[in-house]
């Protein structure tokens, strides 16, 4: 599975400020129907429902909230990077300004495990999280991303 495959270049955004994890959803919501076709409240609501789930928030500024969705087809993704951190409610009490959101179908299994393990592994490494902290534009974004998921998983 490759990170290219799952996130479009449209789909990783620069935001300046977000002021709950609440808006933070909506504006998920707003990209991936932005993007991907996808039905934006339900989005909303599945990232919502699954939050009271246990925080998706990992530490160390990084939040990584995913959802089952009925009607889609394969795994897709957004990522945006916050100027501003806010608090999510995360694990370690860290406000989170990196956010990579994933939505799989409700019948997805092992591909929505696989990619939530690829975007984890690459989510972790400081030095990709330093690296997409000091950048701005949303495609020096993806290309970080996108090769940086596609060489750990080789």
């Amino acid at each position: 599975m490759e990170l290219s495959s799952i996130l479009k270049p449209s789909a990783v955004k620069v935001v300046s400020t977000v002021s709950s994890k609440k808006r933070l959803f909506q504006d998920l919501g707003d990209v991936v129907m932005e993007c991907y076709g996808i039905n934006g409240g339900e989005a909303f609501t599945a990232l919502q429902q699954r939050e009271t789930l246990g925080p998706t928030g990992v530490g160390r500024g990084v939040a990584l909230p995913h959802a089952r969705l009925h009607g889609l087809d394969k795994v897709v993704g957004c990522f945006m990077r916050v100027e501003k951190p806010f608090d999510f409610g995360a694990v370690d009490k860290q406000p989170v300004d990196l956010v990579f959101a994933l939505f799989a179908p409700e019948d997805s299994g092992v591909d929505h495990l696989k990619a939530l393990a690829l975007v984890s592994r690459t989510m972790r490494d400081a030095s990709i999280c330093a690296k997409l902290r000091a950048n701005s534009e949303a495609a020096t974004l993806h290309a970080l991303l996108t090769e940086s998921l596609t060489n750990k998983a080789a």
